[in-house]
């Protein structure tokens, strides 16, 4: 009785802080957000803190349940429910809404960026927020850019310890045309899947392997279906924060900004604590016997210079965008 108190008055002092009118401008209501991934996937972290934070500033009035494993549907699935307003927000690959914002297509470039810190810069910067900006006009509002991380490739039949390895493999790839381009220019045979399906199609031997952040392995323990990872980091992942417009326009500005804030605090706490997570990750694959090779200088070179016509081709549909981001990027090199 003497928590249900204590909690009643801090919940008390959470809406007075806000002063009366905010307070009055709240409404009681709950916010489904969805994620394609487990519970140990690296969104994971920001969804809880989003949701710790909102309900704390909003007094309790605004709740936030967390749907992970896809049981919203798929990520496209998912797109269509927050355009209509059913799903209020979701999280999910900033490249996968280049369906909506060609522009975005730009994070699924191989090698853009060479860091986190260059990958930051460029989502926490004008170019980023103005490709969250141009999703308005697709009934999507983009509230933060969280982190996915730099993928490698995970086989079940052979170790790749040079490029030629690929060749012939045939890899699951998320959905989209980039990510198609370059498994073909690798001479493997790329297998678009939802996310949700991976496991099953390593399982049953459909695919041969699938490329992912070393988060997301470990997360759905794929050592039980994969043998070897090479740690190529051959392409870097945000993931968008993203809120249905439908919801949001409808929604009074002291709610607007309890949503806005929550989602920028949490996004230290998500990029921190998957970037703190990498080496146990790799230590939790070995332990499992998955073989972890790196592929050296030589070969991540010859791997790049594969991937140039891809990225010529989709420079050449993007139009100012590429130029915009490896000028931003040049900056920062310097």
């Amino acid at each position: 009785m003497k928590r249900l108190f204590i909690k009643s008055v801090l919940a008390s002092l959470a809406v007075a802080a806000m002063g009366m009118a905010s307070a009055q401008d709240i409404k009681e209501r709950t916010l489904k957000f969805g994620l394609n991934g487990p519970e140990g996937h690296p969104a994971v972290a920001g969804m809880k803190k989003f949701k710790e934070t909102v309900e704390a500033k909003s007094g309790g009035k605004i709740k936030v349940q967390l749907f992970l494993n896809g049981t919203l549907g798929s990520d496209q699935a998912t797109l269509s429910s927050i355009k209509g307003g059913t799903v209020e927000m979701a999280v999910m690959n900033s490249g996968i809404l280049s369906s909506e914002v060609k522009a975005l297509e730009v994070f699924d470039f191989p090698f853009m960026f060479a860091n986190e810190k260059e990958a930051d810069a460029i989502a926490d910067g004008p170019i980023g927020h103005k490709m969250h900006a141009a999703l308005a006009d697709k009934g999507i509002i983009g509230l933060s850019y969280w982190e996915l991380g730099f993928r490698n490739i995970t086989t079940s039949k052979k170790a790749i310890t040079k490029v030629e390895d690929i060749a012939g493999l045939k890899l699951r790839v998320i959905p989209s045309p980039i990510n198609v381009d370059w498994v073909k220019a690798l001479g493997a045979n790329p297998t678009p899947l939802p996310f949700p399906e991976v496991y099953a199609a390593l399982e049953q031997g459909a695919i041969d392997g699938q490329e992912n952040p070393v988060a997301v392995i470990a997360a759905n323990k794929f050592w039980e279906v994969q043998k070897n990872i090479a740690l190529t980091n051959h392409q870097y992942n945000p993931q968008s924060v993203i809120f249905s417009k439908k919801v949001w326009d409808g929604m009074s500005a002291a709610e607007k900004k309890i949503i806005d804030d929550a989602a920028d605090d949490a996004v230290k706490v998500q990029r921190t604590a998957n970037r703190a997570a990498l080496a146990a990750n790799l230590e939790l694959l070995k332990k499992n016997g998955m073989n972890v090779t790196n592929l050296n200088a030589s070969e991540i070179a010859k791997l790049r210079e594969k991937m140039k016509p891809v990225i010529d081709k989709h420079s050449a549909a993007l139009g100012s965008t590429v130029a915009e981001v490896q000028a931003e990027l040049a900056k920062l090199r310097k």
